[in-house]
């Protein structure tokens, strides 16, 4: 009950200090299988001619299905996506690059092979990635995952301006804040986008779990700061009516 209690103090904070309107989301990989936590369960499409196929077209998409509950998924859940298998080590990179979705980005130059190459994995061969509300995880999870408008990376960056921001491919924001701690911001990627349906607006934060109540109390002072500013603002902008 404490846990769950503690969870709930920082997802209604973290909340509240970004206005969020998509509650914030927990991510845990582990070695096995969570106790009480259903397995992702949708049917596996017909593979593609080199094999590929998942409970999902790209384990971006999971971020959106657990907005709404909990479950845990295996490797083979995240299969249709290669890169989305490379980056959270499923798959090695020789792997990947055998599956037709690779060559296809590498032919429309959407990425070159040597940047392929060097793209953040999840390190240690994970069995079970859990996936749900942060109010509702039953252990600290590695990340903590938001989905954000451009105000929102504002008052962020405002409270924590050494944020990484990072581009494509989207997924690999979790590799690089599980390996190496820092807050990730990904501007997104089409592949991503169209996959997951989500807004042309959103953008997307991976945040250590560790991190979180130093960083509540870093936005609790930027947004009293924007606040104090933005009511300035609005006296001034009143000599120009």
């Amino acid at each position: 009950m404490q846990h769950r209690s503690n969870v709930e103090n920082l997802a209604e904070k973290l909340t509240s200090l970004l206005g969020l309107s998509i509650p914030p989301i927990a991510i845990t990989f582990s070695s096995d299988a969570p106790a009480s936590i259903a397995r992702f369960n949708a049917p596996m499409p017909p593979p593609t001619q080199d094999g590929r196929t998942g409970r999902v077209s790209a384990g971006c998409v999971f971020w959106i299905k657990a907005r709404e509950y909990s479950f845990t998924t295996v490797p083979e859940d995240h299969g249709n996506c290669s890169v989305g298998s490379l980056t959270h080590g499923f798959k090695t990179f020789s792997q990947a690059v055998e599956g037709a979705d690779v060559a296809a980005l590498l032919e429309s130059e959407w990425v070159a092979l040597e940047n392929l190459a060097e793209i953040p994995t999840v390190k240690g061969n994970p069995s079970f990635v859990t996936y749900g509300p942060l109010t509702e995880t039953q252990a600290d999870p590695d990340i903590v995952f938001l989905i954000l408008n451009g105000k929102q990376i504002m008052t962020l960056h405002g409270a924590w301006p050494e944020l990484r921001f990072e581009g494509k491919p989207q997924c690999h924001i979790i590799p690089i804040t599980k390996e190496t701690g820092d807050i990730t911001v990904s501007v997104g990627c089409m592949l991503s986008r169209l996959r997951t349906g989500m807004s042309n607006n959103d953008i997307t934060c991976a945040i250590p779990y560790g991190e979180v109540p130093n960083l509540i109390d870093r936005l609790g002072v930027a947004k009293c700061a924007d606040l104090k500013v933005a009511e300035y603002a609005s006296e001034d902008a009143k000599r120009f009516a």
